[in-house]
């Protein structure tokens, strides 16, 4: 663990959120609407959607069939319109401010324990661990959890990691896998992390699978988890 954090440090000491927000209500509009679709068209269509409501109010009075002209190239944009304008409204009942509680958030429409994770870590400063598929398959790949549920997973990350690290962690392992650690054709042995963290069996199921001898297992179950970034 300690190998690890120091190598994800090293690399990305101060990880920046790669989706794009003016505030903590629209990181959480944000998040919502990555689920099943990249952050970089997220950060296509939210500059709009911001310029014209950036609080619960004026999204609310935006209207779903607004949300949804200004975030149709995003997949899902119907379901998500209607989650958005739906959550506006939640909030605004609440007395109109985005609250660092657990149930509140997870009680908005659109919106499940990942998404509320990022917010309670990333808007808030509240200690939490999102697991998205990248990090779902890496938390595995190295052999820090053997869970083949999200929660599971976050459990066995939460207990390796430091409470204190946990925030810029879950960030620094999303960008490593970007960069570094693909699900398929990824040469372990080279790898900065795999290669001391990964068993000898992966190292070389990968290794003839890059070699052509048979296509590559996805590693762990690629689990889309409920929010999850899709990058």
């Amino acid at each position: 663990m300690e190998r690890i954090g120091t190598i994800l440090d090293e690399l990305y000491p101060d990880p920046p959120i790669a989706l794009d927000h003016v505030n903590v209500y629209t990181l959480l509009v944000a998040v919502a609407l990555s689920a099943q679709t990249t952050d970089k068209k997220v950060n296509e269509v939210t500059p709009a959607l911001f310029a014209a409501a950036s609080t619960p109010q004026q999204m609310y009075d935006l209207g779903a069939e607004r949300i949804l002209e200004l975030i149709r190239q995003i997949g899902l944009a119907p379901t998500k319109a209607r989650n958005v304008w739906t959550a506006a409204g939640q909030i605004l009942d609440a007395g109109g401010e985005v609250l660092p509680d657990w149930e509140f958030l997870e009680g908005l429409a659109g919106v499940g324990h990942k998404t509320a994770s990022v917010v309670m870590a990333q808007g808030f400063d509240i200690p939490a661990f999102p697991v998205d598929t990248h990090i779902f398959r890496l938390a595995r790949r190295w052999g820090l959890s053997t869970g083949t549920t999200v929660e599971k997973v976050e459990a066995d990350l939460k207990r390796a990691f430091p409470k204190e690290t946990w925030n810029r962690r879950h960030l620094q392992i999303i960008y490593f896998g970007r960069e570094f650690c693909p699900a398929q054709r990824h040469d372990l042995a080279a790898c900065p992390i795999c290669s001391f963290a990964a068993t000898k069996k992966q190292i070389e199921t990968e290794a003839r699978a890059r070699r052509g001898r048979r296509p590559a297992p996805a590693g762990p179950v690629d689990v889309v988890p409920e929010g999850a970034h899709r990058r």
